[in-house]
């Protein structure tokens, strides 16, 4: 903890509030209420939006180490100042942290688990040592290789609201040992437990009549305490008790006493959200017992892998306002994994948990299957990580090993990361920023400090501090870039394309023309984030970040402020939005009074779907391109532009396409394999699915819909809810794909 803590002003942010109007989007102060306003209890009400802001600045910015031990006077008035100028951007929205952070920053949570300001993780599924972490077995050496460990950092970290990407290819599967026993698994629970009925209709087991029939030596006992960890470690012990190395004495029955959980519905103190009780973990530790069993004398497949971490992934989204994100990664010639969605049973039970992408190099050119099963369901996508190893920013050439311990990524494919590191993002609106009369060099230098402290967080495992202290990485994005551009430049960064040849196959290629003034723009911007890390790192003591600047999809940040996503352009020049509310939501009577359209879900019981009309940002303007309208090839073209001469980490992008484009989706992918580190593509529906969650309107029907919106729901919900309660989230997400966790 610091000596001294930063705090701002009341006086000062009272003025800042007199002058600066927060960017709020069409559904951005609805996005904000619902979903990063916390409760504050001694008052009885959430959150406001400055009080949100002075939260998460100062959480962050008393992370700077200096404060430790007795700072000196300049220290303190430089960390004050920039306190105050963040406070400025991001009250104002012309940026914002990550959704992690605007829910956690600056809590007691934060200050327990240091790793939930990070939004997502990447782990190897191979056997590893937990070290000096906060979750080790006690049947354990510290040091010895477990192959429950990967699994353990996984269910830790969507536990505490992360999303996780793990790797499943050939080389880290190979590792993992033949399993050598069946284990005999039993899930007791107690009479007295309120979940007592629910959790024998899963599996459980009468604990009393458990233990008149069962007292042998050959049984490992574990009582479960009401923690996330005991959640952790008896998962851990269940995995652990297949293998000789960490079952010595070969016990081949285990118990497992789920009775001190607390029961459906009971609060979640700290991270927030209720209980789902202990029936899914039931559930989940007699799936991945089923997975394992079966392969006894053999070895685990990489599709069983990722069953395990889907069955993780499916238990912790149970009853409560996590969700989890996950990305699978296998090898490219692995046809069981790359096919393993096509089990629709599993797929509806757990295999829906992952986003699944293949590991590739430079020189793969079997784009076909690949581009088939993106046609039919949307997978795999692709990750290079010879590029992600070996490059920065494209334009700045071939670097050997710049990156060199990469393995994997982050759910959206944004970070390029090593076995157990974190992403670590903030991102910038330079469209909005412009408007409010920023520097935007200063703006996006602010950016990298603030993710340069959040990489002092106290982080919970060994394998994560190694790493981050090593890499320092962090990620700067922007948002709304197709407003951005399209309103500085009065066009998009793709000017035109060119007939030409690539050079190593010899086939015609179409070579997009990029605005030289864009791409000024974007170097002068990446150079403003690498100086300013430069200068901190050299304050701080530290090393250098690896990495500095990235294109995270965004989503429910960028309703805030009410820009395009990340990279991608808007769905369509107007657009009904539908979102998703809980019955009892405090808002919905707020909204109906307003004028807006509200009816019955027609997928979730219990749930009210509402329609925002919403205009993008330069909708009528002729060189306006929606993803509707907008080609495969620009797409494509703008997202090797960014990754050439922006990120030097990687840039997410879901790339949509029509039907009769589905033949170029190939010869695309290996046209940009020199310059695209990560991508996904996904058919453009255009909202042809009931209530769905975006659909296409035009300007009349806009205006007339905006017409009947007849008060400002910021107003009237303040009337209404004297005495408010604690919303809940249904269905947003911190990214435009929904692959990253908002909280």
């Amino acid at each position: 903890m610091p000596t001294i803590r930063i705090k701002l002003d009341p006086d000062f942010i009272d003025s800042v509030k007199q002058k600066v109007k927060p960017h709020w989007g069409e559904l951005g102060w609805v996005t904000y209420k619902r979903t990063y306003a916390r409760w504050l209890p001694d008052q009885n009400r959430a959150e406001n939006w400055d009080e949100t802001v002075k939260r998460v600045i100062e959480g962050n910015i008393n992370l700077d180490p200096r404060l430790q031990d007795n700072p000196s006077a300049d220290v303190i008035a430089e960390l004050t100042t920039e306190a105050q100028k963040l406070f400025r951007l991001v009250y104002g929205l012309a940026a914002t942290p990550s959704g992690r952070n605007l829910w956690i920053s600056g809590t007691d949570y934060q200050k327990r688990n240091g790793d939930s300001l990070n939004n997502c993780w990447f782990i190897a599924i191979r056997p590893q040592n937990y070290g000096d972490s906060h979750i080790v077995p006690d049947y354990l050496d510290p040091a010895q290789k477990a192959v429950s460990m990967p699994f353990s950092f996984l269910f830790d970290q969507l536990m505490k609201g992360g999303g996780v990407g793990f790797s499943v290819v050939n080389e880290n599967i190979a590792q993992i040992p033949p399993i050598d026993h069946k284990v005999d698994l039993a899930v007791v629970i107690d009479k007295r437990s309120a979940s007592y009925a629910a959790s024998l209709k899963v599996g459980a087991i009468d604990k009393d009549e458990w233990e008149k029939q069962n007292n042998d030596d050959d049984t490992i006992y574990y009582k479960l305490p009401d923690t996330r960890e005991g959640w952790v470690l008896a998962n851990a012990r269940l995995i652990d008790m297949h293998f000789n190395a960490t079952n010595p004495d070969h016990k081949t029955k285990l118990v497992l006493d789920i009775s001190d959980i607390r029961p459906y519905g009971a609060k979640i103190h700290g991270f927030g959200g209720t209980a789902s009780g202990p029936m899914p973990l039931v559930e989940m530790l007699i799936d991945i017992n089923n997975v394992i069993n079966a392969r006894v004398g053999s070895r685990l497949t990489a599709v069983d892998g990722t069953d395990i971490c889907n069955l993780i992934g499916k238990t912790v989204v149970a009853g409560n306002v996590r969700r989890s994100a996950e990305l699978a990664l296998g090898s490219s010639d692995n046809q069981d994994f790359i096919k393993m969605k096509q089990d629709k049973e599993k797929l509806y039970h757990h295999r829906w948990a992952s986003n699944n992408s293949v590991a590739i190099n430079s020189k793969f050119n079997n784009y076909g299957p690949i581009a088939d099963g993106i046609l039919h369901n949307g997978e795999p996508g692709i990750v290079n990580l010879d590029l992600s190893r070996n490059y920065g920013r494209i334009a700045d050439g071939y670097q050997a090993g710049i990156d060199e311990s990469v393995e994997g990524t982050n759910p959206c494919g944004e970070i390029s990361l090593a076995n157990g590191e974190p992403c670590n993002l903030f991102e910038v609106f330079p469209y909005v920023a412009e408007q409010e009369g920023w520097d935007l060099k200063e703006a996006f230098a602010l950016a990298a400090r603030y993710t340069k402290r959040v990489t002092f967080s106290s982080y919970d495992w060994e394998i994560s501090r190694k790493i981050i202290h090593k890499n320092r990485r962090i990620g700067v994005s922007m948002s709304g870039i197709q407003d951005w551009i399209l309103n500085d430049l009065g066009h998009r960064v793709v000017t035109d394309f060119e007939n030409a040849v690539d050079e190593e196959s010899g086939q015609e290629i179409k070579k997009p023309i990029y605005d030289p003034q864009a791409i000024k723009r974007a170097n002068d911007l990446y150079q403003a984030v690498v100086n300013a890390d430069k200068a901190y790192s050299q304050e701080l003591g530290c090393n250098e970040s690896i990495k500095h600047t990235t294109v995270k999809p965004s989503g429910t940040v960028a309703k805030l402020a009410g820009v395009s996503e990340g990279m991608h352009f808007h769905y369509a020049g107007y657009l009904i939005q539908r979102i998703r509310f809980q019955a009892s939501d405090p808002l919905l009577p707020a909204l109906k009074e307003c004028g807006y359209h509200t009816e019955p879900d027609i997928y979730t019981p219990n749930t009210i779907c509402v329609e925002f009309p919403l205009r993008a940002a330069h909708a009528d303007s002729k060189n306006f391109a929606s993803a509707g309208t907008v080609s495969i090839a620009e797409q494509f073209a703008t997202q090797a532009f960014l990754q050439t001469y922006w990120s030097d980490n990687a840039v997410s992008c879901t790339v949509t396409f029509q039907s009769d484009e589905s033949n170029q989706i190939a010869s695309l992918l290996y046209q940009y394999r020199h310059t695209i580190k990560s991508t996904s593509l996904l058919p453009y529906y255009g909202g042809s699915l009931k209530q769905a969650p975006k659909e296409p309107i035009d300007k009349k029907t806009y205006e007339e819909r905006t017409a009947l919106i007849t008060a400002n729901v910021e107003e009237v919900f303040t009337k209404q809810n004297d005495d408010q309660k604690g919303l809940e989230l249904v269905d947003q997400s911190d990214c435009a794909g929904g692959a990253c966790p908002i909280k």
